[in-house]
């Protein structure tokens, strides 16, 4: 079989990223009919749809994997053709990595920082709950993810950067409020929560396993922002689950007081990324290890 024609991908990706045909054709400054063709003629070549035509439209599993395989092409562009033609204006190299919100407000950007000052990069970080993550390294957005799950995919690898400690906390008038009796059945239940997003389950798998009540049962509040929980345990709105390096300071002054001494949510975290890496994206990789096995517990 002759190879792919990445004009033909680029179609592809550029129907998947820009949500429609009529933008693709503005984007490869070609007509709509040149997209359609170019789609049509991958189409044949791989022997199955690579795109379900709805709106809008969006890969089938195999034109995720080939959006993958294009874009991980375009980054080692990015990177190798500066090196073999010096005396070009080099574009900055664009990098996307998925991380859930905690990473994102705790060590992450201090372990990005370094590369980010001595490589002419442009970082997109894209948030998504830690279960989620992968699904952005799936479909080929991103170079590499922050995930709980331990098996990587196919052609990735899974480095294990530590653990996340989880407290559950409140301010000392919350506590007063709503745990007098101290935490139990029937104060949790009165007690308004905070989660992540609808995805969420870290509050609920937490009461079920140690306080055995139903998921669904306790009033919850919803914001997609780690620094959002703090505030509102601060603020004395709720209690939550926050990491335990993102709140030291709270805890030591006492602005927020450990509700449940003794128990606490443990999630190890891991860095997925392709296998086959070179450059800055090893730097990266490099980078993101180094600092998290320094900062996280083991």
């Amino acid at each position: 079989m002759e190879g792919l024609d990445y004009r033909w991908l680029q179609a592809l990706d550029a129907v998947v990223s820009q949500r429609g045909f009529e933008r693709a054709a503005e984007l490869l400054c070609i007509t709509q009919s040149a997209v359609s063709q170019r789609i049509k003629q991958l189409e044949k070549h791989m022997a199955q749809p690579l795109l379900v035509r709805e709106q809008p439209p969006r890969p089938t599993p195999a034109g995720q994997k080939l959006l993958g395989l294009y874009r991980r092409v375009r980054l080692l562009e990015q990177e190798l053709l500066p090196d073999i033609r010096p005396g070009e204006q080099s574009q900055p190299l664009q990098m996307s990595i998925a991380s859930n919100a905690d990473s994102l407000a705790t060590w992450l950007l201090p372990a990005l920082s370094p590369l980010l000052k001595r490589r002419r990069i442009e970082i997109n970080l894209m948030l998504e709950d830690e279960s989620r993550t992968l699904d952005r390294l799936r479909s080929g957005e991103v170079v590499g993810a922050i995930s709980m799950e331990a098996t990587p995919m196919p052609g990735c690898v899974a480095d294990y950067l530590g653990r996340m400690d989880y407290l559950c906390v409140a301010s000392p008038e919350f506590q007063t409020t709503y745990f007098t009796d101290g935490v139990n059945r029937d104060s949790l239940l009165a007690a308004p929560a905070v989660a992540f997003d609808q995805y969420d389950d870290m509050h609920e798998v937490f009461i079920q396993q140690h306080f055995n009540l139903p998921r669904g049962s306790v009033l919850t509040h919803r914001v997609r922002s780690s620094e959002a929980f703090v505030k509102l345990a601060l603020q004395g709105v709720a209690y939550c689950l926050i990491p335990k390096v993102q709140i030291e300071e709270d805890l030591s002054s006492g602005a927020l007081v450990n509700l449940t001494p003794g128990i606490m949510l443990t999630r190890r975290i891991y860095w997925h990324h392709w296998a086959l890496e070179s450059g800055v994206f090893s730097e990266v990789t490099a980078q993101l290890l180094d600092h998290a096995r320094n900062k996280l517990p083991q």
